[in-house]
This record gives structure tokens, sequence and C-alpha cells, in this order.
């Protein structure tokens, strides 16, 4: 049975491709359009197979509302509110027809995580050819039905859901109508330790829901997502910035670009290793093939003479026969004259005796 796949753009997604690295830009913008248009650079610089956007405003993700529960507690937005927080990072909604025209110029995938209908409704019109869900919303099953009937591929980060909500997210995209589906493994952790990853998980996920899987990386470096590839993940999301100290609400936990660059080629680079079982020999082991071990002799000897254990050592290179015939050849009289250092081949040596 051939595995699952999925085609953005274009570009088929499956453990038997490379790896799809899509490039978050999330609120590393920090309220400039111009910093935008370069992430997306930065993106098709790097290597990224595709850059991703966030669509929502205050009031589609949250409520403005002052109460305690509304309120952060700790780091850097301490004691603002969601919809605070949420006006100061979102993506003007004005924005996305100049990124998408953007990227399409400079030829990279673009597409974006809705967190609404109306954003749907928006990437609809840009023709969008994909969709995300974020962790957080891998609960909204109506969202999840909504995205499904735009007909688009759609990938699901799977951060803080338990494995019958993640059922449920792949069974409400289902139904809506969404024939080509991923889903990431995820630790919604801003940042998350490594040790929290569990990376394991991905070849259970993969056999227990038959998809493509991925993996949405929030640790501080590359390591746990390229080490994802060798767990069958097909696609990795990280977040990127032009800066780490730029003090947006993501920038801390974020790729710079020379990072991202080495994340879209070190994952390729492992899944490359991975390649498929084969005890054959390899073309870039051809030339080392001659300075194996063999048996050569280490001492003259006459026509007639009977070869002893003092006459013949293993050593390299290997040009006489392989060690494993020093039994055979010892007490067997040799039919010509042989010098030391000449390698012991059977055509010098009477098998019979």
């Amino acid at each position: 049975m051939s595995n699952p796949y999925i085609t953005i753009d274009g570009r088929r997604i499956s453990i038997d491709d490379q790896p799809y690295v899509i490039a978050e830009v999330s609120a590393n913008h920090n309220g400039k359009l111009e910093n935008a248009l370069a992430l997306i650079d930065v993106a098709k610089n790097s290597g990224a197979s595709a850059v991703k956007l966030q669509t929502y405003k205050p009031d589609t993700i949250t409520l403005d509302c002052d109460s305690e529960e509304f309120k952060i507690h700790g780091g850097l937005w301490d004691g603002k509110t969601l919809f605070e927080l949420y006006g100061e990072a979102h993506m003007p909604w004005e924005w996305h027809k100049p990124l998408f025209e953007h990227a399409r110029r400079i030829g990279i995938t673009i597409f974006s995580s809705p967190f609404d209908n109306t954003a749907v409704d928006l990437l609809e019109d840009l023709n969008a050819p994909a969709y995300k869900i974020a962790s957080f919303e891998a609960v909204d099953l109506p969202l999840i039905k909504y995205v499904a009937a735009t007909g688009k591929p759609m990938i699901i980060s799977t951060g803080m859901a338990d494995a019958e909500e993640i059922q449920e997210a792949i069974e409400a995209a289902r139904e809506g109508g969404c024939k080509e589906l991923a889903i990431l493994h995820c630790v919604s952790g801003y940042p998350a330790p490594a040790e929290d990853y569990n990376l394991r998980t991905i070849p259970d996920m993969i056999q227990r829901f038959g998809l493509v899987t991925g993996l949405s990386d929030h640790t501080l470096d590359n390591t746990t997502a390229i080490t994802s590839v060798a767990l069958g993940a097909s696609i990795i999301e990280k977040h990127f910035t032009l800066d780490r100290s730029g003090g947006g609400p993501d920038d801390s936990f974020s790729l710079e670009p020379k990072e991202l660059e080495a994340l879209c080629r070190d994952s390729k680079t492992a899944w490359a290793a991975l390649g498929r079982v084969d005890y054959g020999r390899k073309s870039s082991e051809q030339g080392s093939v001659q300075f194996r071990r063999s048996l050569y002799f280490v001492k003259g000897l006459k026509a007639g003479d009977v070869i002893t254990a003092d006459a013949v050592r293993s050593v390299r290179p290997g040009f006489g026969l392989a060690p494993k015939h020093l039994n055979e050849v010892l007490g067997k009289q040799l039919l010509s004259d042989v010098l030391p250092g000449s390698p012991v081949t059977w055509k010098s040596i009477n098998k019979k005796g």
C-alpha cells in the first residue's frame, strides 16, 4: 500500500518526498508591512517550501474584556488583555493581498491560518492554496468544517489535543469535505522544551490516523525538527523572524534567517540519509574496497613448499583472498614461487594438497 500524500500548490507532500518546511511569520512583522515583506524574502532565500501567515482581528479571536479571565499573567505581556495582545500582534487584513502578490511574484507558496469564517472568506478571495488550523483552534469543529468546505488541503496542528480530540478534528474535516488532510504533532509551549515533544508519538500518529504527519516545532533550535524527519515527519513548521531580539510576542522563540536556512538544508539531508533498506555496496564505497583486509604472503616460498601459518597474514590492502579462506590455504602446496608482499590467490595454490 502506498504512503498517504497531499499536494499543495503543485508540491507533493509525503514521507517519500523531501520535508515540506513551512516558515511561520506569525506576529514577527511587529506591526510593519515592510517587515512582513522582508520575512517572505527570507523564507524564499532560505529554501522554505512555503511561508505562512495568521489571519485574525482582535475581535475575531477574543472579546474586548478586561476581566481576569481575559488578562495575561507573566511574561512580556503581563497585565495586558488578550484583546490588547492580539491588537498588536495581528496581521492587518489589508496587508494580505500585497503579501500574497509578493510571495507569488518571487515564487514561494503562501497560505495562512484562519481563526474564524470571515478570515476563510478573505483567504478564499486571495485564492489561498491551503489552510492551516492552529492548535488552539483544533477543537473548533465548526471552523474546521467551514475550511473543509473550500475543498483545499488542510493541515491541523494538534498541540494540547488528546487522541480523541485529534480524531474528532479529523472526522470534522472529512465530514466537511476535506480530501487532502495532514496533521502536525505539536507542543503548545512558547518556547517548548525538547523533552516535552516525545517524538516517538509521530510514528504512532502515522499508524493510528493514517495521514501525512509532521511537526510544529516551538523549541529554540533545529535539533527536534531534524530528528522528527527520521521518525516520519513529512512537514516541519517553524516560526522565524528577522531578529530574535526584536521584542515582538513571538520573536524570542523564532529562528533567525541563517537558522531557517540551516533547517531547510539539514532536514533535507536527514531525509536523504534515511533512504531505503539496502545492504548492497554503495557507490561511495567502491574505492574503499581495495583497502579491506586480505591474505598476503609475508615470506618468500618456492613451488612445492607447504604454506605455514607464519608465511601468511591478514593485512590491508584487499587484493588477496578474503581472510575467511585462511584455514583452507594453510597446509596446501604452492604451484609456483611467491615473494613476500604478494597476495595469496588460488591460482598459485594446489587445492588438492
